[in-house]
């Protein structure tokens, strides 16, 4: 066989390969999807950690921060950074504890600047990727199939993002998003919770009640 053939045979069985893996890894993040999904609602505690080895600031060198949201369809509850995000399906209510304030949008949290939130878990990387099996690991006696996703926008400000799958449980345990700046931000999910009895008002605004605590309401 001509040169030409071998490296045209190779470049087929490589090909063939990788859409191979990448067919695994969408299937595998459909499943967890629909898994988690399904459920009437969730409860995710969670810790983010930081590191940036260009800046010097290795994993660890910081106390994690941490957070936790309740997710119910597209409603959902986040308590992060000292603020409280409430999204009610229409509009999103920002409440900054510290200066008593809150703000009103019309719009949900979204990815536009280069963050993926924790609302936005379950469906992130459905649009804007390349998805890629990556390695397996056992981590505290749990098999955890890593996926790694690229961005298709050269130009994005998130390099790699890894997802982290219990393979037995169907749940995402941990998502490592590094940036073009070398640094690397992870979530751990710490506590989950599914199916709990919520009120019908659970993801309801209540006005009146920051309102008598003297919150400015943007």
């Amino acid at each position: 066989m001509k040169k030409t053939g071998i490296l045209f045979l190779s470049l087929l069985i490589t090909t063939i390969s990788f859409s191979q893996n990448a067919a695994k890894a969408k299937s595998l993040l459909e499943e967890v999807s629909i898994k988690m999904g399904a459920y009437k609602n969730m409860y995710i505690g969670f810790s983010q950690t930081l590191s940036n080895e260009d800046a010097g600031i290795k994993e660890g060198d910081e106390p994690p921060i941490r957070g936790a949201i309740n997710l119910q369809g597209e409603k959902y509850i986040l308590n992060y950074l000292g603020n409280q995000f409430i999204y009610d399906g229409k509009k999103l209510h920002v409440i900054n504890h510290d200066e008593k304030e809150v703000s009103i949008s019309e719009r949900d949290l979204g990815g536009n600047d280069g963050f993926i939130y924790p609302s936005k878990l379950l469906t992130f990387y459905k649009e804007g990727y390349n998805l890629q099996m990556g390695k397996t690991q056992n981590i505290k006696g749990r098999s955890i199939q890593f996926v790694t996703l690229n961005p298709i926008d050269s130009t994005s400000d998130i390099v790699k993002v890894e997802l982290a799958i219990d393979v037995k449980t169907k749940h995402i345990y941990k998502l490592i998003q590094t940036g073009s700046n070398t640094s690397q931000t992870t979530f751990t999910i710490t506590e989950f919770k599914k199916n709990e009895d919520l009120s019908d008002s659970f993801f309801t605004f209540n006005k009146v009640k920051y309102l008598s605590q003297n919150y400015t309401i943007d």
